[in-house]
């Protein structure tokens, strides 16, 4: 990949690599450092004949990847993830929405994050998590049902 290369991937989806990662870890710091560690790993891989949606999947998986890492270090070393920032980064709309994605569980945040905020069907999120479709969509109707919880109404 040349340098010219990595920095059109860093413009068209760097701010997608960044809500990511800060929607898994929410802490803006480990957020930046995943973004860095994904696109340093993209500039050493050969994407010659790699067209814009594999392109896509592959930083989805290298940022969710990424991410795990970045949890299993927080596990061994004690330190709990800060709350802010999330939503500073959020996908455009309805910023109590996205407030209210960023309190869910983990798994449930990141499939609602990658459907809703990045626009991906429930079998594009089971083949970048490399789970059944049928997870993601239990996962997505938990979600939203969490969320009608957390904000008190019916969002149909």
């Amino acid at each position: 990949m040349t340098n010219e290369q990595l920095a059109a991937a860093m413009e068209a989806h760097g701010d997608m690599v960044y809500r990511l990662a800060l929607c898994r870890l929410r802490n803006p710091a480990d957020a930046e450092d995943v973004y860095q560690d994904v696109f340093l790993r993209l500039y050493g891989q050969r994407t010659e004949r790699w067209d814009e949606a594999h392109l896509r999947a592959w930083l989805i998986r290298a940022a969710v990847n990424r991410c795990a890492d970045v949890g299993r270090q927080r596990q061994r070393r004690g330190a709990l993830p800060l709350e802010e920032g999330l939503t500073a980064a959020a996908p455009e709309g309805a910023p109590e929405v996205w407030t209210a994605v960023a309190a869910l569980p983990e798994k449930l945040r990141l499939a609602v994050h990658l459907h809703y905020g990045e626009g991906y069907t429930a079998e594009e999120i089971a083949a970048m998590l490399r789970v059944p479709a049928v997870t993601v969509r239990t996962r997505l109707y938990r979600g939203r049902q969490k969320l009608r919880e957390l904000l008190g109404g019916d969002l149909r």
